[in-house]
Parts: structure tokens; C-alpha cells; sequence
């Protein structure tokens, strides 16, 4: 799979892992995240996730930020992203079997770096259920 992850300042250290841990598996990774601590605005680098994403440049993307919540609604600004905020692998299935969620959002302090692992893995080994959740998907582009 090719996947393209970003972060802001929250994240390196969930990045260095979750690329790591991708890479040993054979996912190709392009990082578009900062490398280090220092404070940084999260558009900058949900942006080129995101367009990735939008193009189909990309099978899945990963965004990693304090919450989630502001990498999200700057990804779900484009019209082919579905960007979800799993901070459970409960829910992180769940956004892929019912929303087909493109993205996953990892909120980095409110989850640890095995947790996020283990949600990503399940982000990309669960397959869209489709079927009565297709109309539903089919819906939440804008179509005005």
C-alpha cells in the first residue's frame, strides 16, 4: 500500500513509530509530518496528506495532531477525503466499515504510540462493508 502521514508538533514520536512499523510490513510512506517539537500550524501538513488522498496518489493517509479534531476538519475540506478521529480500535473499524474512511486521525494525547499501531493496522486491514452504508457515503459530499 502507499500511504501518506502528516503531523504537527504533537506527533513526531508517533510518526517515527507508525512509519516504522508500516515500512517492516512493506507499505511505502511519503512524510509529509514535522520532525520535531517545535510548534507548527497542523494545515501546513494535513494539506499534502490530504491532496494525496483527494488525487487517489494514495491507497490511505494518516494525520496525527493533540486531538485530531483540527487535522480532520482540514482534511474533510476535500471532496474525495473522509477523514475520520478514531481514539479506540473500536471506532477505528467502524469508520472504515461504515463511512470508508480514507484518513485516520490519531489524536496523540489522548491515545499511546502502541494504541495508535495497533488502531492503524486495523484502519488498513478493514475492508468498507458497503452495501446500506454506500447511500449513506454517497452522501456526505457536497453536491452543490
Amino acid at each position: 500500500m502507499t500511504i501518506s502521514i502528516g503531523n504537527d508538533h504533537a506527533g513526531p514520536d508517533y510518526k517515527f513509530a507508525i512509519v516504522k512499523h508500516l515500512e517492516a510490513k512493506g507499505h511505502t510512506i511519503t512524510n509529509y509530518g514535522t520532525d520535531t517539537l517545535d510548534s507548527v500550524d497542523y494545515p501546513d501538513f494535513v494539506h499534502p496528506v490530504a491532496k494525496d488522498v483527494d488525487a487517489n496518489k494514495v491507497d490511505f493517509g494518516i494525520l496525527i495532531c493533540g486531538s485530531a479534531n483540527g487535522v480532520a476538519m482540514t482534511a474533510n475540506k476535500y471532496p474525495k477525503v473522509r477523514a475520520g478521529v478514531c481514539w479506540t480500535n473500536e471506532i477505528t473499524e467502524l469508520t472504515r466499515l461504515h463511512n470508508n474512511a480514507n484518513i485516520i486521525c490519531v489524536p496523540a494525547r489522548f491515545t499511546s504510540i502502541p494504541q495508535a499501531i495497533k488502531m492503524v493496522d486495523t484502519f488498513l486491514e478493514t475492508a468498507f462493508e458497503g452495501g446500506r452504508h454506500q447511500n449513506r457515503v454517497d452522501k456526505i459530499s457536497l453536491s452543490c
